[in-house]
């Protein structure tokens, strides 16, 4: 595989909250580059545990060789998080110290052209974490209509001139590779000069999120990831676009009341209890030195609650 660096976002304000040691059982989410699993591995030795999943079969084949040092402590399976309970039981990780989400998808993805993600490099148009399931991107912008193409970009990548882009990438099919619709974007739109984003940024979002059902995943993930926190246990979540955020905040900020009747209700009848307790109500942000060493981190924001 081409050799790429991958710098785990937040990572010392991840592991000052989680605080592994020795003993601990946790989870890793959304392997990625196995940067966060290499870190809590090395905080909770000598025997602290770590089950990882990702999506993407070439992750786990990656950070497989990354954390081979570490023995029967890392055990890394391919699955979806959509599929965090059932996946954890499995492998024994039914109460856990701590869970661990960094979202979104990882350098090596927007590095390697062959998956399709980067609008910089010609690739297929493919987009799959799991090349083995579902419609392709491509499928996406050859099969969907005018109408549900403008709805779907301005959904999931709050593009402002969603019908526009969706009346050019109608006009210009078949759409095959990854420049070619970066290029149908940039005609449909303009480049305006000193313009801190390509113009084909939030259309590549709103496909990747489409394809994968990323929002869906982190919806149904959520409390199963609650259900398996011992007592005391600590629940991180990294997000890099508004749409994450607010499925991440309203859940902690639901699960941290014991009432969630609408303010109108004379009295209490929802029977709800707060499972979470928050940590940083606002969330934690990148520090300019780690933007400076790692642009791509600077719109991530860690979200982190405790269990009751």
């Amino acid at each position: 595989m081409p050799q790429t660096t991958h710098l785990p976002v937040l990572i010392d304000e991840t592991l000052a909250i989680l605080e592994p040691r020795s003993g601990g059982r946790y989870i890793d989410a959304t392997l990625g580059g196995g940067g966060h699993a290499e870190a809590i591995l090395e905080a909770s030795s000598p025997d602290g545990q770590l089950l990882g999943l990702d999506a993407d079969p070439r992750a786990i084949a990656r950070v497989k060789q990354r954390l081979a040092r570490f023995g029967p402590r890392s055990i890394l399976v391919h699955a979806n998080f959509r599929h965090l309970a059932v996946t954890a039981r499995a492998h024994g990780f039914d109460e856990v110290d701590g869970i661990l989400f960094d979202l979104g998808v990882s350098s090596y993805h927007f590095d390697e052209a062959d998956q399709g993600f980067s609008f910089r490099k010609e690739g297929p148009l493919d987009m799959r974490l799991d090349p083995t399931s579902g419609p392709s991107a491509a499928d996406i912008v050859n099969t969907l209509d005018e109408k549900e193409l403008a709805d779907m970009l301005y959904r999931y990548g709050e593009e402002r001139r969603s019908r526009r882009i969706a009346r050019a990438i109608v006009a210009h099919r078949p759409i095959i590779t990854t420049t070619q619709l970066a290029d149908i974007v940039v005609r449909a739109v303009g480049r305006r000069p000193g313009a801190r984003i390509h113009p084909a940024t939030r259309t590549f979002q709103a496909l990747r999120i489409h394809v994968n059902d990323e929002l869906g995943a982190l919806e149904a993930a959520l409390p199963q990831a609650v259900s398996l926190l011992k007592s005391g246990g600590v629940l991180i979540i990294i997000t890099f676009h508004s749409l994450e955020d607010r499925i991440v905040k309203h859940f902690l900020r639901q699960e941290s009341r014991d009432c969630i009747c609408p303010p109108t209700a004379p009295i209490c009848t929802c029977g709800h209890k707060a499972q979470l307790e928050l940590i940083h109500r606002k969330g934690i942000t990148p520090s300019p030195d780690e933007i400076a060493r790692n642009p791509r981190s600077r719109s991530a924001r860690l979200r982190a609650a405790r269990k009751l």
